[in-house]
């Protein structure tokens, strides 16, 4: 079967998860035997340099026969990573500088780069 005659089905449950510039798409779908199946889609939206925009979609298919082991493998993975580095979001769209910050050298007595106190008096009467 198509992608084009998956697009086609009715969807019987949707729930959508919208995160910046990504959108998650949770569908409940039949098959041709009239079971139901999950689809997961990922949409994200990218800019053209004309400023026009469109959208890149990635799908996944989720039957029953692999609910069980796929939400516990989901939650077995997102617990790990908050364990390991909790739930605040770092990230280079959050904190532009984070990857100068991480491959400087740890500075002993000196102040920090980003620090208010390293910055000189400046007289801008001088320049």
């Amino acid at each position: 079967m198509s992608d084009r005659d998956y697009q086609e089905q009715e969807e019987i449950f949707s729930k959508v998860v919208r995160a910046g510039r990504r959108t998650y798409f949770f569908d409940v779908r039949a098959t041709k035997a009239d079971d139901y199946y999950l689809t997961i889609t990922e949409s994200k939206k990218f800019t053209n340099d004309d400023g026009s925009f469109y959208f890149k979609k990635h799908k996944i298919y989720l039957y029953k026969e692999d609910f069980q082991e796929f939400g516990d493998t989901l939650k077995e993975i997102t617990d790990f990573i908050i364990d390991k580095k909790g739930d605040e979001v770092i990230s280079d769209r959050h904190q532009t500088d984070f990857k100068k910050e991480e491959a400087q050298p740890a500075q002993d007595d000196a102040a920090a780069p980003n620090d208010p106190a390293s910055f000189t008096n400046i007289n801008f009467e001088d320049i």
